[in-house]
């Protein structure tokens, strides 16, 4: 590992951490004032959509979280890769919807960019229409 990656690696790795403890503040911590972040969806999903700032972070995670049961999601890492300031995670999300006992599972990538020891990019990548779905039928 290169100077060049440690940072953004670490950053990441706390993103990571934050996120599995359902710390939304924490998170937000991370991402510089001006950020690029998009998160695929539509308006039955409230929580997606783009983002340029950082205190919009904290909102995304506190409106999607009620929506599904807690202690029943699961997000298996499957990799984790470092090229400069990019970092791509790469795995699987497993939610339980909160409204209906619904269970749904899509792969994903999250895709950041950290300059300056902050976030300034996530862009996640997943299977919507499975989302969509599964909370149509709920």
């Amino acid at each position: 590992m290169t100077a060049d990656t440690k940072i953004p690696r670490a950053v990441a790795e706390q993103f990571v951490e934050r996120l599995g403890q359902q710390d939304p503040e924490g998170i937000q911590e991370l991402f510089a004032d001006q950020i690029d972040w998009y998160v695929p969806g539509s308006d039955t999903l409230p929580w997606t959509g783009r983002r340029t700032r950082r205190d919009e972070v904290a909102s995304f995670f506190t409106t999607m979280w009620p929506h599904y049961v807690p202690g029943r999601s699961e997000v298996t890492l499957e990799r984790f890769v470092v090229d400069e300031t990019d970092v791509i995670l790469l795995g699987t999300f497993t939610h339980v919807i909160a409204s209906s006992g619904r269970e749904f599972t899509t792969p994903s990538a999250m895709h950041l960019v950290v300059e300056d020891g902050r976030i300034v990019r996530l862009h996640l990548y997943e299977d919507t229409l499975v989302i969509e779905q599964a909370f149509a039928a709920a």
